[in-house]
Parts: C-alpha cells; structure tokens; sequence
C-alpha cells in the first residue's frame, strides 16, 4: 500500500504581504505530476487545507485546481481528506457525498454524539486491506456528547476514548490513522526550528517554528501512546517533516516554506509504503522544486547586495544588517537586487547596547511605573491620580500576596 502523506497545504496563506497563491498553485501542480507518475494508492492530506476558517474564492479555486488535476489520472486515485485547527470543520464537509462518489473522502467533525463514528476508509492491496481512520483536529469539547458519564477532560485523554469505540483490530489487520493535533513523548523541554536533532533518532518532542507557534501555544499535546499500536499515523499541523517517538508516528511537514525561521528546512514529499502487517512502513522523500526560496541574509550592506546572486533576485528574503552605522535608504537599494524583500532589520553593537539599557531600564522601575509608562505609550495620556493611586493598591496587594 502506497500513499502520499501530505498536511498544512494552508491555501490562501500570505508570507508577510506577499500572496503565495502562484507558489501554492506550482507545487501543488507538481504533486499532481507525481500522482500521475507514480500512481499512488492514495493521497492523504492531514488538516489545514486553508490558512483561514473561511478562504477567499481564491484560494478554493487553487483546491478545486489541485482536486480536478488528481481526479483526471486514471485510474481514479482515492483522497483522503481531514480538517486542521485553521478549517472551518463544516465548510470543509460541504457536498462530501457527493465527492464520495469520486473517491474523495472528506472528514470535518469528529463525531458528536454516542450514534457517530470516525469517518474509516478500507483500501486494498496484494496484502489485504487497510483502514485508514479519519480524525479531524479536536479539542475534549467537541466530543463532550460522545460519551457517558464524565466526558474527558485532556487532549490526550480525547484521542483515546475516540480510538477505543472504534474497534480497532490491531493484532490481524494493518491501520493508518490520520489526524491533526500537537503529538509529544515525555520529554519536558521544547527543540527550537534554530536548534534541531538532525538524523533518524526518533525524537519525543517535536520541532516548531514560527509559522505554527501562535497554534502550538494554544493546542495541548496529545501524548503519542494513544497512536501507537497504529501501523502508521499520518500527522499534520507541525511545519517541519519528522518523526515523533518512532518512525510510524510522523509529520510530513508543509510543502512550501511558510515562515523565515523555515528558510533551513528541506521540503520534501513524503512517500508512505505499507508491507504486510508487522513490517516498518517505507518512508521516501522525493524533492519538490518551489518557484521561490526563503532565505536570511545577514551582513553589511555592501556585502548582502555586492555577492547576491541571479537566481537568488526572485526569492523571499529577509535581511538583517550589521553596518554600525546607518547605510541610505537600505531598502531602496536592497529593492534593486531581489524583488521580494521580507523585512529589514539591524543588528549592530548599537542595537544590542540601546536594547540592553532599555533592559536595565525595566528592570530598575518599581511595576507601578513600568504600567504607567506601558499607559502613556499605548493611550497617549499619563494615568490620572485616582488611577495611579487605584494601581498602586492593587500591586501591593499583590506584592503582600506573594510575600505570605
């Protein structure tokens, strides 16, 4: 059983103020050229199909495109469909009877009551079958109504009672399971997008970057002994491709780079093949060939712009200075070299010593004149007597409560 394992295509998505849609557009063209080539079993897409709950008819014009591309290979190749934490879970499920039809599986709720189930799709191959069970992002209150009694109260906790109404035959038959939340093993300490573990070690805590970290924050993890006794768990919602405590339990990773702390990552289609039951699944990764890069540049002026090469003028850069003192107009001459300048920034000795005095700074305030600076900036006005007095009570109060 062959399938592409693909997640967070997040359409519509814009890096910075650029649209990506012409990016999206060619890549996902390629995937279809894949699809066509290698003629997969089936093509699974973990959540975040949009970047927004409700996309612009642009952007589901670039899906319809990207559907219509797949439905033309022949034979019919199934699709597989789930919703992300940035899908609108019903939009998503609009008319999927209908495309049911054409073999495309689309799964936006997770089930609502005690009389739903999750949306399994059988396949088949020289092996036998193998069930792929759709489970679309949640959180413990979307399926508050599921079960009896105490409803559960963690993520991780959620997951499992999902998985264990089903059924699952995981001693006789293979099963893939595919589903969008922030999996972690037992490690408390996060890997940072600037300090990855490279290699095949499984790693307990997966890898974040910039362009998922407003999400990661506000999802609880979901502890990965809930997904393992699958044959494989395809996982999307985390932007860099890794494995997660072992190799059957994985994010594919986005196909574009959708954030400057991405630029180092190496995006890649990632190519899942089952043998019969037992066997570790084979993961390829086969390149992708992006019409832009993401890159940082860091150094003078003079320098980024003297060595920046031809093919390096259409990419998506960002650029941080280190001239001590401040060159003309930066971005007017960095303009001329690449067209599509992310942001400029400095880092200079400085930068470092007025940020360091303004550390201090804080530092040496009592809180009471630290909000009342925040006040003047933010509303313009200094605080009124009455409430500087009123804030005054209210930190020592909190200074007394601390102190007992």
């Amino acid at each position: 059983m062959k399938f592409f394992h693909l997640s967070d295509l997040h359409i519509g998505k814009q890096l910075h103020h650029y649209s990506l849609r012409e990016d999206q557009e060619a890549v996902l063209d390629e995937i279809v050229a894949y699809a066509d080539s290698i003629r997969p079993d089936a093509v699974v897409i973990a959540g975040d199909i949009y970047d927004r709950p409700v996309p612009s008819a642009e952007a589901v014009a670039v899906f319809d495109r990207f559907l219509t591309g797949l439905s033309k290979i022949v034979p019919s190749i199934p699709v597989l469909i789930i919703s992300g934490n940035h899908d609108s879970a019903d939009r998503l499920e609009y008319a999927s009877d209908i495309l049911k039809r054409h073999r495309i599986y689309l799964a936006g709720n997770v089930p609502r009551d005690a009389s739903e189930r999750l949306r399994k799709v059988t396949l088949s191959d020289n092996w036998g079958q193998v069930d792929f069970y759709l489970m679309p992002f949640l959180k413990p209150s979307y399926v508050r109504n599921v079960f009896e009694g105490e409803p559960p109260k963690t993520y991780t906790e959620a997951v499992e009672k999902l998985l264990m109404r089903e059924g699952i035959d995981y001693k006789n038959r293979r099963n893939v399971l595919v589903s969008h939340q922030f999996y972690t093993g037992n490690i408390s300490s996060t890997r940072s997008a600037d300090n990855p573990v490279r290699g095949d070690k499984p790693e307990l805590y997966p890898m974040t970057c910039d362009s998922e970290t407003f999400c990661v924050g506000g999802i609880e993890n979901v502890e990965i002994r809930a997904v393992q006794d699958f044959d494989y768990a395809a996982l999307g919602h985390l932007h860099g491709a890794q494995n997660v405590g072992s190799p059957r339990i994985r994010y594919c990773g986005t196909l574009l780079k959708y954030s400057v702390s991405e630029c180092s990552h190496e995006k890649t289609l990632t190519v899942v093949t089952l043998g019969e039951k037992g066997e570790e699944p084979l993961i390829e990764l086969l390149p992708l060939h992006p019409l832009r890069d993401v890159k940082k540049k860091t150094g003078n002026l003079r320098d980024i712009i003297d060595h920046a090469g031809e093919d390096e003028r259409g990419d998506y850069i960002s650029v941080t200075l280190t001239d001590e003192t401040d060159p003309y107009k930066p971005k007017e001459q960095l303009e001329k070299v690449f067209d599509h300048i992310l942001e400029v920034r400095v880092d200079n000795l400085r930068t470092r010593k007025k940020l360091m005095e303004l550390d201090e700074e804080m530092i040496m305030k009592d809180p009471l004149q630290n909000f009342a600076d925040f006040y003047q900036e933010i509303q313009g006005k200094p605080l009124t007597d009455e409430e500087a007095e009123m804030m005054g009570r209210i930190f020592e109060q909190a200074k007394e409560g601390r102190e007992e």
